[in-house]
Order: structure tokens, then sequence, then C-alpha cells
């Protein structure tokens, strides 16, 4: 009896020990946290031949020994900062000619920054330090990386002198990528070969300052846009939040509502609500572009044609049923779409906006969101299955939408009056 309970106490005791003691190994990768949906694209075909063919495929593992090699969460810090910032500089460079290609792909292309930002996001999520690291600071070394590598902290003016306007920009991810791996967005493409340039306009040089969002509800309820803008909205001469919107045409979205259609982002989450903001007891059910339109729409930009859309969708004051509003929406209606959808692009327009006149800039700062034609691939690649990662028609496509933004962006600056 007592040998029995000696036996049972030494194995109470080694069962103690196991439970304590740190899991390594195959125990530890059980207990990693999960990759996103966003993340576990990665492992497909086309985002590893993106990958490849650009020559970002080295970022995540270089990133990988660098974090394998930190001992705590500072050195972790700089080092999210340091490649975080490099990943950026490096699209940017390579889509402005500098710098090697790296691969085949045309250097106008955005989707390498895209997939190679999440081979990194996923490097941190998936980490099993040394040390301890707990979730909020797992949690924070990816919200770093996710502001970094978009160019969100990397917006400088030069200080110059008087004469040297300042205009910022920004885009999108690729989206709908369950539709079409494939896809590149303009928006970011345009975002990369222009962030540092200077435009010469009709009222003397701009300097172009860019960077890129997530198509993710969960950020922008979070704040992504508001703490990427403010610093800056008071600094800028012009600004305008730039997406993918249909085809074969740019349009300048004249009005913003203040709702989320449910459509599912790059996470798959769908969000049906009004748009989340601070202070929402103030919050308007629209906004309004200050760009200056009217110049825009009359101006040769490119080989796309650009309309002023006034459109919303609305429910009437007093009523139960959306209608739409080919002018615009009506005294104390609610807003169910503005003029570009109810998506993130809509989203982005209506926080840049909304932000403008809480700072009270509306008089003052031309302002507001410009649609680009939708990316098409040439004929003949249009399945997603069988289709190519690109083709002729598809970077010229890229390219010709890119140089339209900048046109719209030298008439726009170069036209002080909005509307």
């Amino acid at each position: 009896m007592n040998s029995l309970r000696v036996r049972i106490g030494v194995l109470g005791l080694a069962l103690l020990a196991g439970l304590s003691a740190p899991t390594t190994g195959a125990a530890a990768a059980e207990r990693a946290p999960a990759p996103t949906v966003e993340e576990r694209r990665l492992d497909r075909t086309v985002p590893q031949e993106i990958l490849r063919r650009s020559g970002f495929d080295a970022a995540a593992r270089e990133f990988a020994r660098g974090l394998d090699a930190a001992r705590s969460y500072a050195q972790a810090r700089r080092l999210v900062v340091r490649e975080g910032s490099a990943l950026w500089r490096r699209a940017v460079e390579r889509a402005q000619g500098r710098g090697p290609m790296g691969g085949d792909l045309s250097r106008d292309d955005d989707r390498p920054l895209y997939w190679a930002r999440l081979s990194m996001t996923r490097e941190v999520r998936t980490w099993e330090p040394g040390f301890g690291l707990s979730e909020a600071q797992r949690d924070a070394l990816l919200d770093e990386l996710e502001r970094v590598s978009r160019g969100q902290s990397d917006i400088r003016y030069p200080r110059g002198g008087p004469g040297i306007r300042r205009v910022l920009v920004t885009g999108f991810d690729p989206f709908t990528l369950d539709r079409d791996i494939r896809i590149s967005n303009p928006s970011g493409a345009t975002a990369l070969a222009l962030d540092g340039t200077v435009i010469e306009t009709a009222e003397g040089p701009a300097r172009v300052e860019t960077a890129v969002f997530p198509v993710r509800w969960r950020d922008f309820a979070e704040g992504t846009v508001e703490r990427t803008l403010r610093p800056y909205l008071r600094k800028v001469d012009l600004f305008t939040t730039v997406s993918q919107g249909r085809v074969g045409r740019f349009d300048v979205e004249r009005t913003n509502g203040a709702w989320r259609g449910g459509f599912p982002d790059n996470e798959n989450v769908s969000r049906t609500e009004a748009i989340p903001v601070a202070d929402p007891a103030s919050q308007p059910q629209w906004t309004t572009t200050t760009l200056p339109y009217a110049g825009i729409v009359a101006a040769d930009t490119g080989r796309f044609p650009v309309y002023d859309n006034r459109s919303v969708t609305e429910i009437p004051a007093g009523g139960t049923q959306a209608v739409v509003r080919p002018e615009g929406p009506t005294p104390g209606s609610t807003a169910r779409a503005g003029g570009g959808g109810d998506y993130l692009s809509n989203e982005i327009a209506y926080r840049a906006t909304l932000l403008r006149d809480r700072l009270g800039l509306h008089d003052t700062l031309p302002g507001g969101h410009v649609h680009t034609p939708v990316l098409q691939f040439g004929a003949g690649n249009t399945d997603p299955a069988t289709g190519s990662v690109t083709d002729p028609e598809f970077v010229r496509n890229r390219l010709d939408i890119i140089a339209q933004v900048r046109t719209i962006l030298k008439v726009a600056a170069g036209n002080p009056v909005t509307g």
C-alpha cells in the first residue's frame, strides 16, 4: 500500500511537471495562433507565383529569421518597424523604376506588396518566441507592421517654401480574391507609382504622398483612416481617396453615405450597419466632396471618361423603403449608399470628408473620392481557373489608369476652386 502511494505520488509530480513545462515542437505548433483568412490564401499557386516573379518571395524568409533571433519584445518591435518600412520603400522604388525588378512582373504591379505583407503578418501571428509575449504585444507588433508597410507612417512633406502644394492620396489592397485571386487594385498601384513624386500644376509644383488601406471592416471601425489622416489634413492643400469602381469609367463621387451594405471584406466578414464613428450623436447621414469636380470632368485627363456622379440611395424622410436619387440626397433622408456605393470605398470617402468637416476645413480644403475603372485582364485571359497572372492588356490598362489619376490630380491641384 505504501509503495503504491509512492508510485502514485511520483506519477502525480511527473504529470504536474509536464503541465507546467514550456511546450516546444509539435505541442507549441498546436498552440500557435491560426493564420487569418487572408493569410491562408498565401499557400495558393497564384500568390506564390506573384511573389516569385517579383522577387518578393524572400521577404518573409528573411523576416522570419530576424524574428527567431529576437530575444525581447523591444528587439522584435525594432525588427518589425525596420522590415515593414523597407517593404513599403522597396515596393515604391520598384513601381517608380528604381532598383532591380526582381523578376519579370511589370514594375507597376501592386500585388507583390500585398502578398509579401501578408507573408510577414503570418510570420508574426504564428511566431513562438523564446520569451514571454502577451497577446497585446503580438497585436501591437501586427498593428505596427500593417502601418509601416502601407506607407501610413511614411507621409513626409518637405518643408520647402511657398508655392509647393501638398497632395495626399490613398489607395486600397486587392479584394474579391475568392472570385479571382489574380486581382490587382489600380488604386494601390497608383499609390505606389505616385508616392513622393512631384506634379507640375497650374498653381505650381505639388508634392504627392500616399498610403494604402486594407479591405477589412474591422480596421475601419478601429479608426485606421482617422488615425492616419488626422495629422496631415491641416497641412495639405488637397486630398483624395481612390478605389476601384466601375468598368470603363472614372467617377468623382459627389456624396458619401453613412451606411455599410454588408458585402464581404477580405476576411469574408460582412457588416450591415451605420458606419461606426466617434461621437455618433453628431454623425451626419451624408458628406460631400469639395474636389473641383466640374474642372476635373471638363478636362482631358486620359482615355477613360470621367463622370460627376451624384446618384445615391436613400430612405426618404418619413419613408421605409430605399430609393435611388440620381441628383443626390433629399433633406432628412437616411443613407443607404453614397455615390460610391456602400462598401469600403464609400466608407473611406465618408470618414475622410467627415474628418475634414470636423476639423473645420470644409470651406478651405478640397477633398473627396475618385473611383477608377475596373482593372481588366486581356481577352482570352479572363478565366480565373486557367488564366495567367498578367498579360499585356492588363498591364496597359493599369498603366493608363495610373497615368489618368496623375492627370486628375494635376487638374485638381491646379484648380483651387471646389465644385
